[in-house]
């Protein structure tokens, strides 16, 4: 006869294989679905940070946000025992792009970082050098021609066209790395804050601008956004990365009116919130929190 300890068991056994058999269906629906790019431009304030997943779930981080706002997003993107990034890049070492960086570096391990190696003389400049010591990861100096690939994706970096390493410049907004990341049909072009000199610059080469996805530069201030480089990039889509009722005026009505003069879908973070790009490699699919 069966015991009376193991019916009580029997609910809980039932229970177990029900879990497993959901488990499994995940399993099968996950592996079922395509692979997709993933691109978030992630709402830190002031300042840029964006999330690359590609479809071999490699992730890349450019730029991390003005502070630690940036782990709370990478929490809501990563699983919480994934503490591996495989790459991240600094555009330029300015508080707003690089604050986030530095928390990054002291909370997840990084395979690689991708920046200029542009010297600055500021306390948040030498905290990013110690954090990288610290990591023990692999630098790479940006410089034009570079592509680095990640499964069946890859980046190119179209700027700066020197390398700049161990330069003191004190306003590193024109050191800015400009790269193009390409899945399939789809791109996106990341600016950094470069102004309208180096887009011009980049127009005057006759370089591939044209994409799919435009970061728009310097949070659309009117030191940048060139109207050349715009129509040269025609994007479907451009994203602003700006903080609410941020002192700056950012963005500049100016820059809002050359995106729409050209037809160009407007996303900003500081009133779409974060701005989610899916894409199979043939079309985007575009998400925002509001």
């Amino acid at each position: 006869m069966i015991s009376e300890r193991f019916k009580k068991l029997i609910p809980v056994l039932i229970g177990i294989l029900f879990l497993a058999n959901i488990l499994a269906w995940i399993v099968v629906f996950d592996l079922s679905k395509p692979q997709v790019l993933q691109v978030s431009f992630l709402d830190v304030g002031q300042g840029d940070s964006i999330f690359i997943e590609t479809p071999q779930h490699h992730q890349i981080l450019i730029d991390g946000g003005p502070g630690s706002t940036v782990l709370e997003k990478l929490g809501q993107n990563m699983p919480f025992w994934d503490r591996t990034i495989d790459l991240i890049v600094l555009t330029h070492p300015e508080f707003d792009h690089m604050a986030g960086l530095i928390e990054v570096l002291k909370s997840y391990r990084i395979e690689n970082v991708l920046w200029t190696g542009v010297a600055k003389e500021t306390p948040e400049y030498e905290e990013w050098l110690n954090a990288l010591q610290k990591e023990n990861t692999k630098i790479i100096i940006a410089t034009a021609g570079q592509k680095i690939k990640a499964g069946n994706i890859y980046l190119d970096v179209l700027y700066p066209f020197e390398n700049l390493k161990g330069e003191l410049i004190k306003d590193t907004n024109d050191t800015s790395i400009i790269a193009r990341l390409v899945f399939g049909k789809d791109s996106f072009l990341f600016t950094g804050d470069a102004s309208k000199s180096i887009e011009k610059n980049l127009v005057d080469r006759k370089l591939n601008l044209k994409s799919d996805v435009l970061k728009v530069s310097h949070h659309g201030s009117k030191t940048a956004n060139y109207e050349k480089f715009i129509e040269e990039v025609l994007p479907q889509v451009a994203v602003i990365e700006v903080g609410k009722d941020n002192s700056y005026g950012h963005p500049n009505q100016e820059t809002l009116e050359t995106l729409e003069k050209y037809g160009i879908k407007i996303f900003r973070t500081d009133i779409n919130g974060d701005v989610k790009i899916i894409s199979d490699g043939e079309k985007f699919l575009t998400f925002s929190e509001n």
